[in-house]
């Protein structure tokens, strides 16, 4: 039986977050503004996605254009976040990572889409819109993890870097090793992740669906969809984001820059 939440029922939620409210400031912690300014805008937030969305499933306005809309939305505000997890400002990083974004979600959710789901108009909201928002927001931490380990070897590198090109190295071979390392410390979370999945945590999507009334053996297969998809999209991105800022980090003549 689905329990459908009243505004009640969300001002009651609230003493959730006074209490935490409370342990920060028994412990001196100093995190009661944080947790206050990070609950009003998920309830701002989430309130206006609310509205939106409703009016996106609503059979008689279903609009690809609008439905594609959303979904560069997202992307954009994706990038904007991991852009500022990078450190060093970096020409073009936005765009790099915008693209990257676009092409691994591209890649997964367009697969998922043709070949697994099938749904009839292919860009149904009910499944396109919560599918493209967890492997965005997904590709996203991917991107940052990857993108902020990559800038930050390659500086505190740089002699052993040039080293390697005065003994005839190409710029990607140069860097190989750190763009490697940068792949495989943002892929770690996800594999993590899916090694103990189920066992120690239910992830959102198996916990929405079960919340729903959805048959768990449903629900259970659902989120091991989305898992693959996660770790094709999260690798994908992060191969992308690397790649370009290995490029973005030597000149014309090979020679490493300095940002």
């Amino acid at each position: 039986m689905y329990i459908s939440l009243t505004p009640l029922d969300l001002a009651w939620a609230f003493g959730l977050i006074a209490m935490a409210i409370a342990l920060s400031v028994w412990q001196k912690i100093g995190l009661e503004w944080q947790i206050a300014q990070a609950a009003g805008r998920t309830l701002i937030q989430l309130i206006m996605v609310g509205y939106i969305l409703a009016i996106v499933f609503d059979p008689r306005g279903r609009n690809p254009f609008l439905v594609l809309a959303i979904a560069l939305i997202m992307i954009t505000i994706a990038t904007k976040v991991t852009r500022d997890r990078v450190s060093q400002k970096i020409p073009r990083l936005g765009l790099l990572i915008w693209s990257s974004i676009l092409a691994s979600a591209t890649l997964s959710v367009g697969y998922t889409n043709f070949f697994i789901l099938q749904p009839d108009p292919w860009y149904e909201p009910q499944y396109f819109i919560p599918l493209t928002g967890m492997i965005i927001g997904n590709a996203m931490n991917g991107g940052a993890i990857a993108g902020e380990r990559l800038v930050s070897m390659i500086n505190s590198q740089g002699l052993a870097i040039e080293t390697y090109l005065s003994l005839g190295a190409t710029p990607a071979q140069a860097v190989a090793h750190y763009r490697r390392e940068a792949v495989r410390t943002s892929l770690m979370p996800t594999l993590n992740s899916m090694m103990v999945i189920g066992l120690v945590t239910l992830p959102g999507m198996i916990t929405g669906q079960l919340l729903s009334g959805v048959a768990p053996l449903d629900a259970a297969s659902y989120q091991i969809l989305l898992m693959f998809m996660i770790a094709l999209a999260n690798l994908m991105t992060s191969l992308l984001v690397t790649a370009g800022l290995c490029h973005k980090f030597f000149n014309a003549e090979a020679q490493l820059l300095k940002f």
